[in-house]
């Protein structure tokens, strides 16, 4: 499916109205990294395999992951989409200023959607998707029609297109159907990480097993980092009649292994020294306590301050220094020896609070939280009321957001459910005076709640009670008020008063059709007549119930911008053509790197008046011509000699 319609000479090349197509961006690195591969414009299948050689596997049994569906869902990947993202202020905190995201609908087309705009540019990702039990609800897709069958559900197109929300665990396809929906999710989401990123997938016992196989294929099973275990609650319960199960696991993959780097974890409260540059550390055995294969080189006497030999002590027999004969003897001053009440030498070395250690895959209960601490987190926030089950606690996510993201970064949740994610990025912010920035993608589920009817009702509201207490925390001269205690100081990660205000805002997007109208090959017309007439009807591509603040941020998103750009508008000159009228604006985005014109009229001393600017691309209504082709023409040449991309929609 596309947008272009047949174009001759020198018209200007039409923006496409498409998410990314993956297949043409994969064969683009292909013809890219190995143009003999290609015959005729299209892949040589044996070429292919006679470049590639002995690292084609042949052999038809292989060790793998298949299922039910399996081609369709990858297929699904491939059909861009011909959604958009329609802005919502009215449901936004600090719309102008913020570069926080929420956005409404399914997140198989926002994903889509997102690849151009935020291609490599995500660090952190963490979903926590349906646990596939039986009763959860697992998102319609229709490899067909994705966004139409979208529609249907959210009741945009007539009636509810879907049968049922859960995926019973009778159905013969019980596990393909879980694996269908999150194979091309993970797919595409991917494609966001930035080559240092990573991934957590929060799973229990139901699907853990093909969601290790699932990501080992989308990911490369080189790229697994480790899988943490959350201690969820303290007692047992009647989910299983055997053993009753405290726990789930977080599923850890990177972008690229050799690129990834966790920050370490750090108890600063456990560094209470401070070194001659105003470091925190504490001192630590320089002798090996278990663990460690022994090593007969590292097994050697130290002098002590009185002149005799220190021994290295060992548990079970395994006595051994942490450091060699010759780094003892280079850094001796930095050791510090004392004497036990046993009177016997201790060696001890300097660690320092940066220096962090490598996390455990066993979560500290105390530290993270379960079950419990989640439900009195959004009870506090939602006034004592009950809105939402099952909400992961903030702790356990600025845990992962502290080891993984950097203060700058990016971080997605394309299941975001009450959006325990964007609290705890806005949380840490205000901790560590750190700027990272959100990305939640809900699904307007239906709930039984006539104050929130969808589960993205309850997403948004809960990020702005978050907000307007962290705002009213600011604006207390005592520092934290109890409103704020009660809900926010259940953290024993916190570090005591708030040192920034950070991005305390978020952008609100839904997803709906474009507001253009787009051609569609999959839909074109048999005969000569339907031809004509459909041709008729695109002359005019504007959708005329939408407004311009929706028009301009499908292109800003088609055009490969991030949605949180900032938007100015600028004054067109006066134009002595009746026909365009006074008063007329543009707008600049990113900095007037592109100005985008939705005048519906134009002439040449606008359009000078926007390359004066000295953008990279202008973009502009193809229909504000007015038919006018010696324009169009002179237009596209004007923008080679300044060198501006000139595009028209």
């Amino acid at each position: 499916m596309t947008n272009k319609t047949p174009q001759a000479g020198n018209a200007p090349e039409r923006l496409p109205l498409t998410s990314m197509d993956m297949t043409d961006a994969l064969i683009n690195q292909l013809r890219d990294a190995a143009p003999q591969i290609f015959s005729e414009g299209r892949v040589d299948f044996a070429k292919l395999q006679t470049a590639l050689g002995e690292h084609i596997d042949s052999n038809p049994e292989r060790y793998g992951l298949t299922w039910a569906g399996k081609r369709d869902a990858f297929r699904n990947v491939q059909v861009p989409s011909v959604a958009t993202l329609r802005p919502q202020p009215e449901e936004s905190v600090n719309w102008d200023s913020t570069e926080n995201l929420i956005i409404e609908g399914d997140n198989l087309e926002v994903l889509k959607l997102l690849q151009k705009p935020y291609h490599a540019k995500v660090k952190m990702i963490y979903i926590d998707p349906p646990y596939n039990t039986g009763n959860e609800f697992i998102y319609p897709d229709n490899y067909r029609e994705g966004l139409d069958e979208y529609l249907r559900y959210t009741g945009q197109l007539g009636e509810d297109g879907t049968a049922t929300s859960t995926n019973k665990d009778t159905s013969g396809r019980y596990h393909s159907n879980w694996l269908n929906m999150m194979y091309p999710r993970l797919f595409l989401a991917r494609n966001l990480l930035k080559e240092d990123g990573v991934i957590f997938v929060s799973i229990d016992d139901h699907e853990v097993h093909n969601l290790r196989l699932l990501m080992d294929e989308v990911f490369g099973e080189e790229n697994f980092v480790g899988s943490f275990i959350w201690h969820k609650k303290l007692t047992g319960g009647y989910d299983n009649k055997n053993i009753n199960s405290q726990h789930d696991y977080i599923l850890t993959y990177a972008r690229s292994i050799q690129n990834f780097d966790a920050v370490p974890e750090i108890k600063e409260s456990n560094y209470k020294l401070i070194d001659e540059h105003g470091k925190k550390f504490k001192w630590d055995s320089l002798w090996n306590i278990g663990g460690l294969t022994y090593s007969a080189s590292l097994d050697y006497p130290i002098t002590a301050p009185d002149g005799s030999e220190i021994w290295p002590i060992g548990e079970r027999g395994i006595a051994f220094w942490l450091w060699s004969r010759k780094k003892v003897e280079s850094e001796r001053s930095q050791l510090k020896f004392e004497k036990d009440k046993n009177g016997l030498w201790k060696v001890y070395k300097r660690v320092y609070a940066s220096d962090g250690v490598v996390p455990g895959s066993m979560l500290d209960k105390e530290i993270v939280k379960g079950n419990t601490h989640s439900s009195a987190e959004m009870k506090n926030i939602f006034d004592g009321n009950k809105i939402f089950d099952y909400a992961k606690p903030t702790p356990l996510i600025k845990y992962l957001a502290a080891r993984a993201m950097k203060q700058e970064d990016i971080v997605l949740d394309f299941f975001a459910g009450s959006g325990t994610t964007a609290h705890a990025v806005l949380d840490l912010n205000q901790e560590d005076g750190g700027n990272r920035r959100f990305i939640l993608v809900q699904l307007p589920e239906k709930t039984d709640n006539p104050q929130y009817p969808t589960i993205a009702h309850i997403t948004r509201e809960r990020v702005r009670r978050v907000i307007a207490k962290l705002q009213e925390n600011r604006h207390s001269s005592a520092g934290r008020n109890p409103v704020i205690q009660e809900a926010f100081d259940l953290n024993p990660l916190d570090s005591g008063l708030r040192r920034n205000d950070g991005d305390l805002g978020f952008r609100a997007f839904k997803l709906d059709s474009s507001n253009f109208k787009i051609w569609r090959s999959d839909q074109a017309p048999q005969s000569a007549e339907q031809l004509a007439e459909q041709l008729s009807l695109y002359a005019d591509n504007v959708l005329a119930e939408r407004g311009d603040q929706d028009r301009l941020y499908e292109l800003i998103l088609k055009c490969g911008m991030p949605l949180s750009a900032r938007v100015e508008e600028i004054p067109l000159p006066i134009s002595s053509s009746p026909s365009t009228g006074s008063g007329r604006t543009a707008c600049s985005v990113s900095d007037g790197n592109l100005l985008i014109c939705l005048e519906p009229h134009l002439d040449r001393d606008t359009l000078r008046a926007l390359f004066a600017r000295k953008p990279q691309m202008v973009l502009c209504l193809d229909t504000a011509f007015d038919g006018n082709d010696a324009l169009k023409t002179n237009t596209v040449l004007e923008a080679q000699t300044h060198g501006i991309i000139f595009k028209t929609v």
